[in-house]
């Protein structure tokens, strides 16, 4: 039998669901780590603090800048892949550790 794989907007729907029953966001973690495991990635304590502010929208918000600096790193690797993390932040005049984390 197929396990039911959630994605982000299932597990933030479960959220407002356990925030409207009074759950702690730590009690609402927990449940949601019991039942999809421990790789689970949602912040719930983030998540909870929006509920309280009003805040229910659980779509994604649009960053700017992020997605043309990795368009553009990816373009970088495919001409060279031999490029270091280092070599590749100064060409994008990004910091080292944004380009690990990409």
């Amino acid at each position: 039998m197929a396990s039911f794989e959630p994605n982000k907007r299932h597990l933030r729907e479960l959220l407002i669901y356990f925030f409207n029953l009074k759950k702690s966001a730590a009690e609402a973690h927990r449940l949601l780590v019991e039942a999809y495991g421990e790789a689970l990635s949602e912040r719930s304590y983030e998540w909870f603090q929006k509920f309280k502010n009003g805040e229910f929208d659980v779509e994604d918000k649009e960053r700017s800048g992020r997605p043309k600096v990795y368009a553009e790193l990816e373009a970088l690797l495919n001409e060279d892949s031999c490029q270091t993390q280092k070599e590749l932040a100064l060409t994008l005049g990004a910091t080292q550790q944004a380009i690990s984390h990409q």
